[in-house]
């Protein structure tokens, strides 16, 4: 039998409650484009922000937890979308929450910008933990597996990578589950690497407004972009229906 878990006592209730209400004042405030301070949080909450340091210690423990959980959220409301393809269908899947990421960015850049502001930890960093279990990151690259494991997609070997490049693949620092993958079998995480700076290159541009603003409203960039990368994941004979699927999407919009 396993091991009975100790009941949550009332303390640990009241301090998750807590927790919760930090990251839903900070979503407030960055969805009224407020600053977002611990003074701001603690008054908005009806705290001193002594009080608030027994929860958030300083600034970047406050932005680390506020990006975890929109993170955690956004990607639990792309899944629940992409759930209306079946499970052995990821390449559907991985169409309708790249849209869904990209409508989140767009609708709340300072949430997106929040999230993915901040760089991977090196690996003696604390946090270095929270930053790698991303929340979407796995979501994402769990899709490229599935993907692979169907469609057997071709990946450079460790001898074709750039030595940096190898090392990045052996010792990953990226959100993306690796210990599955033998060491040789790792430039598949390069593939990873890639395709998600392809995809979050162009989001950002679109959520900063670093584009012809025509362009973002019409959402062609953001297809082409993703749509180039069908051919190397072993997914061009399937362009038709997850570009059908994509359009549905972000006509939704």
């Amino acid at each position: 039998m396993g091991q009975l878990r100790a009941p949550v006592t009332r303390r640990e209730k009241q301090r998750e409650a807590t927790y919760d209400e930090i990251v839903a004042v900070s979503a407030q405030l960055l969805a009224e484009g407020a600053d977002l301070s611990l003074r701001a949080v603690a008054g908005r909450m009806g705290m001193t922000a002594p009080a608030l340091y027994r929860y958030v210690a300083n600034y970047q423990q406050l932005v680390d937890l506020v990006a975890f959980e929109l993170d955690k959220a956004a990607t639990a409301e792309w899944a629940a979308a992409a759930e209306r393809f079946t499970e052995d269908d990821p390449a559907a899947r991985l169409a309708v929450a790249c849209v869904r990421f990209r409508n989140w960015a767009l609708s709340k850049p300072r949430e997106f910008a929040l999230v993915f502001a901040n760089p991977i930890a090196e690996a003696d960093s604390q946090r270095r933990e929270l930053l790698t279990v991303s929340t979407s990151g796995h979501f994402f690259t769990d899709l490229l597996w599935q993907i692979w494991e169907q469609r057997r997609f071709p990946f450079p070997s460790l001898d074709e990578l750039d030595p940096v490049i190898r090392d990045a693949v052996l010792d990953p620092l990226i959100p993306a589950r690796a210990e599955h993958i033998p060491a040789e079998d790792r430039g598949l995480l390069w593939i990873y690497m890639r395709s998600w700076s392809a995809l979050y290159g162009v989001v950002t541009l679109e959520s900063t407004g670093h584009c012809d603003p025509r362009v973002i409203e019409s959402g062609q960039l953001f297809r082409a972009t993703v749509l180039d990368w069908l051919e190397p994941l072993g997914l061009g004979d399937d362009r038709e229906r997850l570009a059908a699927i994509m359009d549905e999407e972000l006509a939704r919009r």
